[in-house]
């Protein structure tokens, strides 16, 4: 199995201005994060999109590899399993959940920081919530690209089995199902049956495939730490999943060109500076080295 060394997507409530003050002054730290994309709903809200289309980053990545009319991913892809494993421990970082070790005085690397539990509070997502138990629970602490491995089920350790999280791919797709963007179907594939997920709402999906495509075309800011963490999150993860490439595929060829090499300006930046920078998630630039080191 290839290791990630070998290897280059709730209910929003709105509040008043009194109602939020309350909120602030009751929140932990941490929480700003989450609060932003708390507020980014808030704006989709504004614009008339359903509470239903909201993705976290695992559903918005399996959504960019999911096949529209088949409903299932390439069975020749075998990164999504481990980037949708990353995707998850980004969200969580971003809600105000995990953070990563202090550096200490001798300035530990991102894959050698351990992942700290930063609050337990649920987050309404099962998988999400059920890798926050494990991380929790575990001691001594792993770090980020042992966890990826664990929650993927890349160990040798038999007595680490346990922390796999299984059919996750088919639980994010139940999941966009609930959220009207895909829906269920059966196919025989001569030797056995299969169920399948084609896409039901392509409004959602052609949205999805525009903000990637925006991101690194007409709304390329080209300072990493000017984009926001989510969309930031968004392309690496989707290249680290092998699925990208689905999103640039409609564009014409001075586009695909032009977004491509912006994503490989991303791809070769240092994860290490990049995480000591004022703003910056080190969780999310540890998850990005974990792939692209």
């Amino acid at each position: 199995m290839t290791s990630l060394t070998q290897r280059n997507s709730g209910l929003v409530q709105r509040r008043t201005e009194a109602s939020r003050t309350a909120a602030d002054k009751e929140r932990g730290p941490g929480e700003d994060e989450y609060d932003s994309f708390r507020g980014e709903e808030e704006e989709e809200d504004d614009k008339g999109d359903s509470k239903e289309t909201r993705l976290t980053l695992m559903e918005e990545v399996l959504l960019l590899g999911l096949k529209d009319r088949e409903g299932y991913t390439s069975f020749w892809n075998d990164c999504i399993s481990s980037g949708l494993r990353g995707c998850m421990l980004i969200e969580l970082a971003l809600r105000g959940r995990l953070q990563l070790e202090a550096s200490g005085m001798r300035r530990k690397s991102l894959l050698t920081r351990k992942v700290i539990c930063k609050s337990d509070t649920p987050t309404g997502d099962m998988m999400l919530d059920e890798a926050l138990k494990h991380i929790k629970e575990t001691q001594p602490p792993e770090t980020v690209q042992s966890w990826i491995e664990l929650l993927s089920g890349e160990t040798w350790n038999p007595l680490k089995l346990h922390y796999q999280l299984r059919n996750v791919r088919e639980r994010l797709a139940k999941n966009l199902v609930e959220k009207g963007v895909l829906t269920t179907e059966k196919q025989n594939f001569l030797l056995f049956d299969m169920t399948t997920h084609p896409l039901t709402n392509n409004t959602i999906k052609q949205r999805l495939v525009r903000k990637v495509q925006e991101a690194v075309l007409e709304k390329w800011v080209n300072e990493p730490q000017r984009m926001d963490k989510r969309l930031l999150a968004l392309l690496f993860l989707a290249h680290s999943s092998d699925v990208l490439e689905n999103a640039f595929a409609p564009l014409l060829d001075d586009q695909y060109d032009l977004a491509t090499k912006r994503v490989r300006l991303l791809l070769d930046l240092d994860p290490e500076g990049e995480a000591a920078k004022s703003g910056a998630n080190e969780l999310l630039w540890a998850v990005v080295a974990a792939f692209t080191k």
